[in-house]
């Protein structure tokens, strides 16, 4: 959602004056754009991007790709999407590929929100072999990106309640939807894999929904790049023991991954290595 315009009176403000109302928006909002800050204060492109420099070493403030969000010292604070795109990219890619590797043409998939979600959606989209794969998420930018492969592919969104943080789809209404499913498999996405308290969220509205996601699939497959492994978060997603494969980068230990291996998930390491 695009920032309240501002009074007339906002443009035209000394720079440090600008500068002090655009955190505010920002921290208001969670996640602005820069062509959103443009509009808002009648400046260019260029200029906000000259403010966002300057209140980012002000550390007010973390610029993203695409706009910025507001810096918080609390170690349990939610990456917005923009934020967590920057973060892993190469290992989010390697996953998505290995994770798209497991499907085959005719099958039912969820696929839940987030960055390493969306590149399993990236890679199966590139899978040209792939047809009559019916998809649900609650991932707005998934569906578009997965919007491309149509009609190979059949797009279903769950519905809910948009979360802008994440573009994400939770209750009400996305339960009923993912209470009469039963997909072949499911690519779900966390914040934390640990073999004692197994998967967890930041967040509680979209534990609830990978909940049932994990429920609702014949293959529950959790893919998480390998600085989320042995962290654990506030909201529990489920036990180890319901998920079946676990996908990760090469960048994990190999004591780190044995340990998941004993407590009976199958992992698999995405090689960043060139072929």
């Amino acid at each position: 959602m695009s920032p309240e315009p501002e009074s007339p009176t906002d443009q035209g403000l000394p720079a440090v004056l600008r500068r002090r109302r655009m955190a505010e928006v920002i921290a208001s909002r969670g996640f602005v754009k820069v062509v959103d800050l443009s509009e808002t204060f009648g400046i260019s492109g260029v200029t906000v991007r000259s403010d966002l420099g300057a209140l980012e070493r002000a550390r007010l403030i973390l610029r993203v790709h695409g706009g910025a969000v507001p810096r918080q010292a609390a170690p349990e604070r939610e990456a917005s999407f923009e934020e967590s795109l920057e973060s892993s990219s190469g290992a989010k890619e390697h996953i998505g590929t290995a994770a798209a590797a497991m499907v085959v043409s005719g099958q039912s998939v969820l696929l839940d929100v987030g960055t390493t979600t969306l590149a399993v959606a990236r890679a199966l989209v590139a899978r040209s072999d792939l047809h009559d794969v019916t998809i649900v998420t609650n991932g707005l930018t998934i569906a578009l990106e997965l919007e491309r492969a149509i009609p190979r592919f059949t797009v279903v969104v769950t519905g809910g309640t948009l979360r802008p943080l994440q573009h994400s789809l939770v209750d009400p209404l996305a339960r009923p939807v993912l209470e009469q499913m039963h997909a072949d498999i499911a690519f779900l996405g966390c914040n934390g894999v640990d073999v004692e308290r197994g998967v967890t969220n930041i967040n509680l509205p979209e534990a609830e929904i990978k909940r049932l996601m994990l429920g609702a699939s014949a293959r529950p497959v959790v893919v998480a790049d390998s600085s989320k492994l042995d962290r654990v978060h506030l909201g529990t997603v489920g036990p180890l023991a319901d998920v079946a494969t676990l996908i990760t980068d090469d960048g994990a230990a190999a004591g780190r991954i044995d340990a998941f291996r004993a407590a009976g998930v199958d992992v698999v390491v995405a090689d960043s290595r060139p072929a």
